[in-house]
């Protein structure tokens, strides 16, 4: 494998589409309200994919230094477990990545508010030194977060409330009350996406003390709060679109969790942690989806 296909991998770039879905909502609340702005909603998708990305390298780096990425973990082989990358250019890359995010933190601000203004720009800096220091400190350092059952809160606050409504702020420069409920539905879809993960790795997390959620709960009790995650991120979006004015186009995004409760009725079934893997990708497109239909009907037709 060259070197570019390892840094692609240890990208995750399948995770990418699950990262944008926040932005996608937001710019969709916003262009309802009549606000748009093509070089805001860019830079936003660079920056979120930034981070992403930066995630994607610490957990590598943090769970390969850790052992938690080992012969007996479920899914795909990591870069540096695998031997694609060693630790030492992991940590490069992350330090080139915390560069390139800042950056394009610094021009979203900029295109959003100009040189003018102070206060929201400092509160969008902190805000994006906040997003940069949660990517890394996931898996990262002894106080990792995401090995003491806290990833849940962190991936619902950035995947789901900062991601949708500081979008939204960004164009706006206000957001709305109502605007809590797709950002409130994008955020548990999300930690959804990490609880079956979770799930899927529940034995070898077990085994190197990642004491995630899903380690604390068991796994009965967390199929039950994966139900309680899908079902209540479908209430809060319908809710939110029978509260809104226009063409019932609106409910076109409903059809993103068709494929959503059908997975719902496969972790029913499932006893065997291996055949959780193959939903990670059909809940994480599944979520995509369901943005992606938000942002064509809120943003093109209503």
């Amino acid at each position: 494998m060259t070197k570019v296909n390892a840094w692609l991998n240890a990208a995750r770039l399948r995770t990418l589409p699950l990262s944008i879905s926040g932005i996608l909502v937001g710019t969709a609340l916003a262009a309802y309200n009549g606000s748009t702005n093509i070089l805001i909603f860019v830079l936003a998708l660079c920056t979120t994919v930034g981070l992403q990305i930066t995630s994607n390298f610490a957990n590598d780096y943090g769970d390969g230094l850790k052992g938690t990425d080992n012969d007996s973990r479920l899914g795909p082989k990591r870069a540096l477990q695998s031997g694609l990358l060693t630790a030492k250019q992991l940590k490069r890359g992350i330090y080139i990545s915390i560069v390139i995010n800042s950056l394009l933190i610094v021009l979203l601000i900029v295109a959003s508010f100009g040189l003018k203004q102070i206060l929201y720009p400092a509160i969008f800096l902190v805000l994006g030194a906040f997003s940069i220091w949660a990517a890394i400190k996931y898996t990262v350092g002894k106080s990792a977060y995401g090995y003491n059952g806290l990833g849940d809160i962190f991936v619902f606050i950035f995947f789901g409330l900062v991601s949708v409504l500081g979008t939204m702020f960004l164009y706006m420069k206000a957001i709305s009350l109502i605007a809590f409920l797709p950002a409130i539905s994008i955020g548990l879809l999300s930690v959804g996406v990490l609880n079956l993960n979770n799930m899927r790795d529940i034995k070898s997390d077990k085994s190197v003390g990642k004491n995630t959620l899903v380690v604390k709960l068991g796994l009965k009790k967390a199929k039950t709060y994966h139900y309680v995650l899908l079902a209540t991120s479908f209430l809060s979006l319908f809710y939110f679109l029978s509260t809104t004015n226009g063409s019932l186009v609106r409910y076109v995004s409903l059809v993103g969790f068709v494929p959503v409760f059908i997975h719902i009725g496969k972790v029913a079934v499932t006893n065997n942690e291996a055949e959780l893997d193959p939903e990670l990708k059909i809940l994480a497109l599944s979520t995509f989806f369901t943005a992606l239909l938000f942002f064509i009907s809120y943003y093109y037709f209503l």
